[in-house]
């Protein structure tokens, strides 16, 4: 496993960070012995940066992870958590100075730490920005020099939403997610800014939320027609070469050098070892170039996420 520097942070994340999501049964229902296991796995296969959010199964998934972290050492593993969207609805969503507080120490109790390494607002993009701007990251530097949080950033689709808070506001590191992967690579258009801003970079979902797995886009996919066509036959030329999809959008997903740690989500530890393993071979370029070309017609296909004006 390798390790990267996070900005201009003490942070150094393992290349392949654990997302801790599935542990909310968000992707199907996951029983507690599992669920420890498979995070026991990653920090025993070198994996040392796990993330989630009191979103994922409305609190479940922070739950369980506390319970498979208690008794590990603290400096095993880095730790990130978010604030700011509690639901899947608009109004579910609360980055008042109040509820960030509030949010972080209920997360703390769940998670059994006294203090998070990264702590993110997520999903600015459904908020008002210049209220982010003005209360919402604010709070988070006072917590910073409380000692409450050692490092702090954004999440976001919309890499407007990200460009606009970077250029007005300091920040310690950004998580975008779907937006350096096989289908969608832009991304790369923004990392000059972030490396110039000392701001590290967190990608996440390099399958794209499933499109980019021989299973395919689930049926609440935000992607339109054209570009799951374009996923279907990626999917087909990979079946031809006799190589998981899921493989090449992985070794593909890391292979940026501006990109601290790539974010993945299971609660099998079956699939995790072979995402760590996939990570350590060989890249086939020539294969990443014939897919690249399959998606270069829908290459500006993203779809919609957040307020109409944080949109790109």
């Amino acid at each position: 496993m390798q390790y990267h520097q996070l900005g201009n942070t003490d942070l150094k994340l393992s290349q392949l960070g654990y997302g801790a999501s599935p542990l909310g049964s968000v992707f199907g229902k996951v029983d507690q012995s599992t669920g420890i296991r498979t995070v026991h796995s990653a920090l025993d296969w070198g994996i040392n940066y796990i993330d989630c959010s009191p979103y994922y199964g409305l609190t479940k998934a922070e739950t369980m992870l506390g319970k498979a972290l208690k008794g590990i050492s603290r400096d095993r593993y880095i730790l990130s958590s978010k604030a700011g969207r509690y639901g899947p609805d608009q109004a579910d969503f609360d980055m008042s100075p109040q509820r960030i507080r509030a949010s972080l120490d209920e997360s703390l109790r769940r998670l059994g730490v006294d203090e998070l390494d990264i702590f993110l607002l997520h999903d600015i993009e459904f908020v008002d920005l210049d209220y982010v701007l003005a209360e919402s990251l604010p709070c988070l530097q006072a917590l910073k020099k409380e000692g409450r949080i050692r490092y702090f950033g954004v999440t976001g689709y919309p890499l407007q939403s990200l460009q606009k808070i970077v250029h007005n506001y300091p920040l310690d590191c950004v998580l975008s997610y779907c937006r350096y992967a096989l289908h969608d690579t832009s991304l790369a258009s923004i990392t000059a800014l972030l490396q110039q801003r000392g701001v590290g970079v967190i990608n996440a979902s390099p399958t794209a939320m499933g499109l980019l797995t021989e299973r395919g886009a689930p049926d609440w996919h935000p992607a339109d027609q054209s570009l799951i066509d374009c996923c279907r036959q990626a999917q087909q030329l990979c079946i031809e070469q006799g190589v998981n999809i899921t493989q090449v959008a992985m070794q593909f997903a890391v292979s940026h050098q501006a990109i601290s740690s790539t974010l993945v989500g299971t609660a099998n530890p079956q699939n995790l070892r072979n995402n760590i393993d996939w990570i350590e071979q060989p890249i086939d370029e020539a294969l990443v170039a014939q897919i690249r070309q399959i998606f270069a017609p829908c290459a500006s296909n993203v779809w919609s996420s957040g307020l109409a004006e944080n949109s790109d």
